[in-house]
């Protein structure tokens, strides 16, 4: 809401005016609240071509995110190939070369037929949205991850390498060049202008290029680091890190006895549920919340399991990076793990932050 808010009052008091002088206040604001939407819809139809294509490589998207710099479509799982990865990745600037394409088109028509003037509010909105849409796509097609352009860089070192972790890795310390030198020039921008060698206006500018920076660089860090942790958990089996010995429960435990037994004693969020020696099931705390506890007496664990699935399940063998996968695209926290239909322990997003925070 904030940036909302500043984007249209940079508008209403300072590009509307120049652009179209004249009018009165009221309508500056109006029409600057109208822009400010429509950079925003732009931003959103931009990761919304992202999510489009990754949906056809059947990649859930978990939400959208929108900031002062762009967005970020959050996908469940990586792309299944270089292709895959290129294909999404430029799906976002090609989206914003289209409707810059629109925007600017109607600039060019209305200002060759008669009428044109009438227009002009209309104008100006169109050549704005052009403009930015046209900065949008560019300043994403810069080679350094995790912008648009990195993850285009890191499709091409996937499929040169083989290796997607190390692709990554290197197209995130492009990024970390990028930011770098971002905010270098920005900062350069900002102390000429306080030194009288630039104009003074050149200093805000400066100030946006080095935000600019310190975003990308932040990004690229985090990214490499990830990448990092990723490629060693990748030849890690489940068996290395899941949490033994299992306390499960029988499904026809009451839930009162459950939690007052089980949940509040042992403090887990989620237990097997094991009847003649064989899974049948998964109870978390969520699972158990979802009845009133006055009905807790009279109802039973197996009334509200998560039935034995397949993605409840890993085997030992399993590498820890498919487990955390696995968690993820079906949001949980936890996954048995099950050999010879025997429960051999349990591989929870808790017990891998541990594992990594102990081989750091």
């Amino acid at each position: 809401m904030l940036v909302f808010l500043f984007v249209t009052w940079t508008l209403a008091t300072g590009y509307l005016p120049d652009t179209l002088p004249g009018l009165s206040p009221l309508r500056y604001w109006a029409m600057g609240a109208i822009a400010a939407l429509l950079l925003f819809v732009s931003v959103l139809l931009h990761e919304l071509g992202h999510s489009y294509v990754a949906l056809k490589y059947r990649i859930p998207i978990g939400q959208i995110t929108l900031f002062i710099f762009g967005g970020v479509a959050h996908m469940r799982k990586e792309p299944p190939s270089p292709r895959a990865e290129f294909l999404i990745a430029i799906a976002g600037p090609i989206v914003s070369f289209l409707l810059a394409g629109i925007c600017l088109g109607f600039v060019a028509l209305v200002e060759v037929i008669p009428a044109g003037n009438a227009f002009r509010g209309l104008v100006a909105l169109s050549a704005l949205l052009g403009m930015v849409n046209t900065q949008l796509g560019l300043f994403n097609l810069i080679p350094g991850y995790p912008l648009d352009g990195g993850r285009a860089l890191r499709a091409g070192l996937w499929a040169w390498t083989n290796d997607f972790y190390r692709a990554t890795s290197q197209a995130a310390f492009v990024g970390l060049v990028f930011g770098l030198g971002f905010g270098l020039m920005g900062a350069m921008l900002i102390v000429g202008a306080l030194s009288g060698t630039l104009s003074s206006s050149v200093a805000s500018s400066g100030g946006w290029i080095v935000l600019i920076g310190a975003f990308l660089f932040a990004a690229a860090r985090g990214s490499r680091k990830q990448a990092a942790v990723r490629a060693s958990l990748v030849s890690v089996p489940v068996r290395e890190l899941m949490v033994r010995p299992v306390v499960s429960l029988p499904p026809d435990l009451t839930l009162e006895d459950a939690v007052n037994r089980y949940f509040l004693p042992y403090g887990y969020s989620g237990f097997p549920v094991v009847h003649d020696g064989r899974l049948t099931g998964l109870v978390t705390v969520s699972d158990v919340q979802t009845i009133p506890t006055s009905q807790w007496a009279s109802r039973h664990v197996q009334d509200v399991m998560r039935p034995a699935d397949s993605h409840l399940i890993v085997s030992p063998d399993t590498p820890t990076m498919q487990a955390i996968d696995q968690m993820i695209q079906h949001e949980l926290d936890r996954l048995i793990v099950v050999q010879d239909d025997q429960v051999l322990g349990l591989v929870t997003r808790a017990a891998v932050a541990h594992f990594v925070g102990l081989h750091q």
